[in-house]
C-alpha cells in the first residue's frame, strides 16, 4: 500500500497540494495548447495566401517564358537558363513559440543582375526572370510557414495529451485521494470524540460514587 494515502493530516496536506499543482498544470497545458493553435491557424491562412500568390506568380512566368521561347528561340533561352547561378544564400535559424522551434528562413532577397546582354533579350524573358524570382521567394517563405504550422501541429497533439492525462487521471486521482483522506479523518475525529464522552461520563459516573 502507498504511504501517501494513509488517512493522516500529512498525506492529506500533500495530496491537496498534489491536485492544487494538477490543477495549475492543466490550466498552463490549456492556454498553451490555445496558443498554439491560434498560431498555427494563422499561418494556415497565411500559407493558403501564399500559394494562392506563387500560383499566380507561376501563370505569369511561364507565360512570359513561353512569350520568350517564340521571340528569341527555344535553343536560346534554353542556354541563357544554364548561367542563373544556384541559390545559396539561404540561413535557417530558429524562434521559440510556446517552446516550440520555428524556422526562421533568411536569404538574399535582391534581384538577381541578368545573365544575358539587353541588347540580345526581349521583355517577355525580363518578365520571366522576375516572376520567377518571386516564385522562389515566396517558396522558400511558404517552405518556412509549413515548416513551422507541421511543427506546432506535433506540439500542439503532445499538449492535448498532457492536458487530457491531467484533466482525466491525475485530476481525479487526487480528488478521490483527497475526499477518501478526509472522510477518514473526520471518521477517526468522530470515533475520538465518542470515545471521549464516553471516558467522561465515566469519570462523572465514578465522582458521584
Amino acid at each position: 500500500m502507498d504511504p501517501n494515502t494513509f488517512p493522516t493530516k500529512g498525506n492529506l496536506i500533500l495530496a491537496k497540494n498534489s491536485l492544487q499543482l494538477s490543477r495549475q498544470g492543466y490550466e498552463l497545458m490549456d492556454k498553451k495548447r490555445n496558443i498554439l493553435i491560434r498560431e498555427m491557424m494563422e499561418l494556415i491562412d497565411e500559407a493558403k495566401d501564399i500559394q494562392s500568390q506563387i500560383d499566380e506568380t507561376f501563370r505569369k512566368a511561364y507565360s512570359a517564358l513561353q512569350r520568350a521561347n517564340l521571340e528569341m528561340g527555344i535553343s536560346l533561352v534554353q542556354e541563357i537558363s544554364y548561367t542563373v547561378p544556384v541559390e545559396n544564400s539561404i540561413r535557417i535559424k530558429t524562434r521559440s513559440v510556446m517552446g516550440t522551434e520555428i524556422p526562421l528562413v533568411e536569404y538574399d532577397d535582391t534581384p538577381a543582375r541578368p545573365t544575358y546582354a539587353y541588347y540580345s533579350g526581349k521583355s517577355s524573358l525580363d518578365e520571366a526572370k522576375a516572376a520567377f524570382e518571386k516564385v522562389k521567394q515566396l517558396s522558400i517563405e511558404l517552405s518556412m510557414v509549413e515548416n513551422a504550422a507541421i511543427r506546432l501541429a506535433t506540439n500542439i497533439k503532445k499538449t492535448q495529451k498532457r492536458a487530457n492525462a491531467l484533466q482525466n487521471i491525475t485530476i481525479p486521482r487526487y480528488e478521490a485521494l483527497t475526499k477518501e483522506i478526509s472522510e477518514a479523518l473526520e471518521e477517526k475525529e468522530r470515533e475520538e470524540f465518542t470515545r471521549l464522552k464516553v471516558i467522561k461520563r465515566q469519570q462523572e459516573a465514578k465522582k458521584k460514587r
